[in-house]
């Protein structure tokens, strides 16, 4: 990649840390195509002046989605025909595109940090490395899981329905609707102990909450910071539904996790527990969930992510009152979005300037 070197008007911009290593004179910058700019930056606020200072030319592709291999590849060679990079934001990218990409094509940035949306091996096979970002989005999709938890905790959006479909009478009779403390409530985080769960299980035991996360190995890994907290406790994972108010998963999507909360799952839950999914919508067998949610199984589901996004049209799960749905919006604050793009921004430089390349995937 030594050819690939920012053009000597923009080495104060790239100077890091006090040293030339970013400063190189060398002749050529990369060109960026942003294939789904729109899902970014849908509101024209995203600040993209770094990623152009360090790229010859960044093409914003202003849609949320690209559908289908032909419209991919030849969205790629209408717009960016000499493209380096392509930044993905949650974009499927059929393995049937790689090699029918420009063969300048060198790293492919996913603006997030999930990157089964992209086909790996067949990046590898075509020499195309791949970069994600990791721990960008902590704060934004911790605090969505808790947004959902207070939600429930009152009846928020029960409440909102009433009222759109004119009904008063929570104002003029008796209340209807259940209402609840967070106070001394269990809430369960699966596969809690990372980043995410953490930050959760912060909050929740800000708010008098007591925590479970589940674990195979019976303990928090070593030195994590509630691992020898009184009130976090470790469980096995049918344990941690059993014993709930609130589940919250946040385990990745795999093999081994794909479906896995289905109806065998939902059934050790508390007739008066709350599922909350702001990980990977996958990690649900939604046609098992939308079974149990008519039967009230559960009091409550709250999805950021469905196992289909969007999820189809005529799926009951957009119809029922105790299924909460919102379009993946944990990541989308502005403050996130900004981070996000920042850090594609660092991937770039650590790829091209510094050839030192960082959070490489394949």
């Amino acid at each position: 990649h030594s050819s690939f070197f920012p053009k000597t008007e923009n080495i104060e911009v790239l100077r890091r840390k006090g040293t030339m290593a970013s400063a190189r004179l060398l002749t050529k910058r990369p060109v960026a195509l942003i294939l789904n700019a729109a899902r970014i930056d849908y509101d024209n606020q995203i600040n993209l002046n770094r990623l152009k200072q360090l790229c010859h030319v960044v093409h914003e592709n202003k849609v949320d989605i690209v559908c289908g291999s032909e419209d991919i590849i030849n969205t790629v060679h209408r717009m960016a025909p000499d493209l380096d990079i392509l930044i993905t934001k949650e974009m499927e990218v059929p393995k049937e595109v790689i090699p029918k990409l420009p063969t300048s094509l060198k790293l492919i940035c996913e603006a997030g940090t999930g990157y089964n949306n992209l086909p790996i091996q067949s990046c590898r096979d075509a020499s195309i490395d791949v970069c994600n970002i990791p721990l960008y989005s902590t704060e934004g999709v911790a605090h969505m899981v808790i947004t959902f938890m207070l939600n429930f905790s009152c009846s928020f959006v029960g409440q909102q329905r009433m009222l759109f479909n004119n009904d008063r009478s929570n104002f003029t009779g008796p209340f209807t609707l259940p209402l609840r403390e967070l106070k001394d409530k269990s809430i369960g985080l699966v596969g809690g102990s990372g980043n995410i769960g953490t930050c959760v299980a912060n909050i929740a035991l800000a708010l008098g909450m007591n925590v479970i996360i589940s674990s195979r190995s019976g303990k928090l890994p070593s030195g994590h910071m509630h691992e020898h907290n009184p009130r976090v406790q470790v469980k096995s994972l049918d344990d941690l539904l059993k014993d709930s108010d609130f589940v919250s998963i946040h385990c990745p999507l795999n093999d081994e996790t794909r479906g896995s909360i289905g109806r065998e799952k939902l059934q050790l839950m508390k007739p008066s527990a709350f599922l909350i999914n702001t990980a990977r919508g996958a990690i649900i067998n939604e046609k098992e969930l939308i079974e149990c949610m008519e039967q009230n199984l559960i009091a409550g589901c709250g999805l950021d992510v469905q196992e289909v996004e969007p999820p189809q049209m005529d799926s009951k799960i957009w119809d029922l009152s105790n299924i909460v749905l919102t379009p993946h919006i944990g990541w989308r604050s502005i403050e996130t979005r900004q981070r996000v793009m920042d850090m594609v921004s660092d991937n770039i430089e650590a790829y091209f300037v510094d050839e030192s390349p960082t959070n490489i995937v394949n």
